[in-house]
């Protein structure tokens, strides 16, 4: 019995690997567009220097003539041993400013929640288009961090200001 669970477990991996290697590829093929726009997304490197297919870095630029231009947001993106029946985790790295992010960082979008809109058939450019549409389109029928969720709805000007002075920060860490 603990071998055939130990069998699924490795089939699950490697279905994972597959779909991510093909998305991959995918990505590849369209980089030149993906850098033009200001995104990347690659497979992080170990400690020996080999890749990661389950443990991504992505940067997501602010849409321009938004309160998010100029900004380079960074995020890893880690894939479950049961992707793409489960959605990757994102979590922006330093945490931001967002009614839709944790505070830890984690985004927040029903297309990442398997209970909500996940789909396997969502492929990682869709993730990163739609949390680069969520910056500047917050959802408010789902906050996940009070004090940005808060300014948001009762100071709009004052969160214009925060997420611009935030952009400027994440321009000059980038």
């Amino acid at each position: 019995m603990a071998q055939g669970s130990s069998i699924r477990k490795l089939n699950s991996i490697n279905i994972a690997i597959a779909m991510l290697f093909r998305q991959l590829l995918t990505l590849s093929s369209t980089l030149s567009v993906s850098l033009a726009q200001g995104f990347y997304a690659r497979p992080a490197k170990t400690a020996d220097g080999s890749l990661d297919l389950m443990n991504w870095e992505v940067g997501i630029p602010g849409k321009p003539n938004t309160m998010w231009e100029g900004g380079l947001y960074k995020l890893k993106m880690i894939f479950p041993e049961e992707y793409p029946s489960k959605p990757p985790k994102c979590k922006f790295t330093p945490p931001l400013f967002h009614p839709n992010v944790f505070p830890s960082g984690t985004v927040c979008l029903s297309i990442l929640d398997e209970d909500k809109g996940w789909k396997p058939a969502i492929t990682i450019k869709q993730i990163l288009l739609g949390i680069q549409d969520l910056l500047n389109d917050p959802n408010p029928s789902d906050p996940a961090q009070s004090e940005a969720f808060t300014m948001f709805q009762k100071d709009l000007t004052a969160y214009e200001r925060r997420v611009r002075q935030q952009a400027r920060e994440m321009a000059t860490a980038a």
